[in-house]
C-alpha cells in the first residue's frame, strides 16, 4: 500500500509541476530567429547589428519577455527593426516592431505573430529611433531608444 500512495503522489506534483509550466507564458520555448535572420526573412540581403541598437523588453514583475533590435543594411541603406519574443514563442500572439527615421513620422509593423515583428525603411544619412513591444498576458511592454542615433 506504501508503495501506491508514494506512486501516487509523485503523479500528483509530476501533474501539478506539468500544468504550471505549460500555463506559464514565462516557459516558452527558444526563439529560433536571430535579429539578422528575421531582416533577411523578411527583406533579404545582409544585415548587420548597429552601436546601440539592442534593448532587452521587461515586464514589471522581471520576466524577459523580448529583444528589440535595429539592424543596418550598408548595400541598400535601409535600417531593419525586429523585436524578438521570449515568452509564448511559437504561439501566434501580440508583437510589434517600430522605427522612426529623422525627418519622418514613426512607422510600425503590429500583428500577432509567432516568433518575431520586423520593419525596415531607408536611413542613409539620417538618424533613426527605434522600439517593440511584446504582450504579455494582458499588458504590452516595450523598450526602445528614443533618442536620435546610428545616423549615418
Amino acid at each position: 500500500m506504501r508503495g501506491l500512495a508514494r506512486r501516487l503522489a509523485i503523479s500528483i506534483v509530476s501533474a501539478t509541476v506539468t500544468a504550471v509550466t505549460l500555463a506559464s507564458p514565462a516557459q516558452a520555448a527558444t526563439n529560433p530567429f536571430t535579429a539578422a535572420q528575421a531582416c533577411n526573412n523578411d527583406f533579404g540581403g545582409s544585415w548587420a547589428h548597429t552601436t546601440d541598437g539592442h534593448r532587452s523588453i521587461s515586464a514589471p514583475d522581471g520576466t524577459k519577455v523580448g529583444d528589440v533590435y535595429l539592424m543596418y543594411n550598408s548595400a541598400s541603406g535601409y535600417n531593419c527593426v525586429v523585436t524578438l519574443k521570449r515568452v509564448a514563442v511559437g504561439s501566434t500572439t501580440g508583437v510589434s516592431a517600430g522605427i522612426r527615421v529623422q525627418g519622418g513620422s514613426w512607422a510600425y509593423d503590429p500583428g500577432s505573430y509567432k516568433y518575431y515583428a520586423a520593419i525596415q525603411r531607408s536611413a542613409r544619412d539620417k538618424c533613426v529611433m527605434y522600439n517593440g513591444e511584446v504582450l504579455y498576458f494582458t499588458s504590452w511592454q516595450s523598450a526602445g531608444r528614443y533618442s536620435w542615433g546610428n545616423c549615418g
